[in-house]
């Protein structure tokens, strides 16, 4: 009896044992790596933008899974909400992010950019997709150096036009001052001569009024003496 129990629980084990590395090909054999160009990414933030894959029939849907790889199949499961988002990490316009699909244990990794997958990777492996994670994550901040860099530059440049506008403008008022001034001057100039001449006519006419002036009181004065003394022949 204590044998034929034994035998059992060997076949058991040795059935399982063969289930667990049946599942454990099949999940290396699904790894996919080539890029795909036009799907969305599948954060939940970026959820309600993705839309369904377009139905086909029974046959065609078939081969059109097979065409398009994990990728198509990691946007249906987004789509029919049954992944577990655990990780996303971003660097410029790129990203890369882990789900979990709880219902078999798979992982699927994800590399996008600019809102759009590049490439999937799924395993059933919780360690070898960490790995994967952390190494999409290295090469989203390897590419997105170029994009930061150039959003620097492009900031500095903005800046620097914001500048050079404040200082044309400061300029142009500037040199609106200074025509004003210039006008202003040249009309202070101008009044300036008028003044001076009118005071050199003004200095003249004086000299001659104090001339007339003389001499008026000089022939008041020779009247007064004459005629205190008398005029000649009065007698």
């Amino acid at each position: 009896m204590k044998y034929s129990l034994c035998l059992r629980r060997a076949m058991l084990l040795a059935v399982v044992g063969a289930s667990l590395h049946g599942v454990a090909v099949q999940a290396q054999e699904s790894d996919s790596s080539a890029p795909v160009v036009g799907t969305r990414p599948a954060m939940n933030t970026l959820t309600p933008q993705l839309s369904a894959p377009p139905q086909q029939g029974a046959s065609g849907a078939s081969a059109a899974g097979d065409a398009q790889g994990d990728v198509a199949e990691l946007m249906q499961m987004i789509h029919d909400s049954k992944l577990v988002e655990l990780r996303t990490t971003y660097n410029g316009s790129y990203g890369a992010s882990l789900f979990f699909y709880p219902q078999e244990m798979t992982y699927y990794v994800a590399l996008f950019q600019d809102r759009h997958f590049w490439r999937v990777i799924k395993s059933q492996d919780d360690v070898r997709a960490e790995a994967i994670y952390a190494g999409f994550v290295k090469q989203t901040a390897e590419l997105a150096d170029i994009e930061i860099h150039r959003t620097g530059l492009q900031a500095q440049k903005a800046f620097l036009d914001r500048v050079i506008a404040l200082s044309e403008d400061r300029a142009k008022r500037l040199q609106a001052d200074l025509d004003v001034a210039r006008t202003q001057q040249a009309q202070v100039n101008e009044h300036q001569r008028e003044v001076q001449g009118e005071a050199v006519a003004l200095r003249a006419g004086k000299d001659r009024a104090q001339a007339q002036l003389r001499e008026l009181q000089r022939q008041v004065q020779q009247l007064q003496r004459q005629t205190e003394a008398g005029l000649p022949g009065a007698r």
